[in-house]
């Protein structure tokens, strides 16, 4: 649980933060005009990073307000959520093979560990219950066709 009195709201012209995001406004290094950067507390590196409109006086950025922060933080949140889909569905992926035993859903799962990546090949029936699961290279590519050749193979380890 998140400890309110720790969270530090700030709300200045070219910084912006409610204690989990924060919008700042920077020079933009490709031109002349500004940027906006929003980074999620405990984060390294920006979730967002775009352009930012230029205030009245055509030299100067416009200043952050209510709106703007928290269009920006919606933005920065479906970047992330449309990143986190990506990562997900790259290291999870299931193929449904029509076997004349049934329905057959093969699945491969990828742990991508800095040291030691692996996956595991996987097969479930219908109603959901393990057939067989193998350790394969994080590498493995599961397709209809690799699928079908390891049922038709046992469940053996791929080579």
């Amino acid at each position: 649980m998140q400890d309110d009195s720790q969270t530090e709201v700030i709300q200045e012209a070219r910084l912006w933060s409610d204690g989990r995001w924060t919008a700042r406004v920077i020079k933009n290094e490709d031109d002349d005009g500004w940027a906006v950067a929003m980074l999620l507390a405990g984060e390294a590196e920006p979730a967002l990073v775009g352009p930012w409109t230029m205030g009245r006086d055509k030299k100067n950025p416009k200043p952050l307000d209510t709106a703007a922060f928290n269009t920006l933080v919606k933005t920065a949140s479906e970047v992330i959520r449309r990143h986190e889909q990506q990562l997900h569905a790259q290291l999870h992926k299931r193929v449904r093979l029509d076997m004349p035993q049934g329905r057959i859903d093969v699945l491969l799962d990828i742990v991508p560990d800095e040291d030691n990546p692996y996956a595991t090949l996987s097969a479930l029936d219908a109603e959901g219950t393990a057939l067989a699961q193998v350790r394969v290279s994080p590498s493995f590519k599961l397709s209809e066709a690799s699928a079908l050749r390891w049922l038709e193979n046992d469940f053996q380890r791929p080579g």
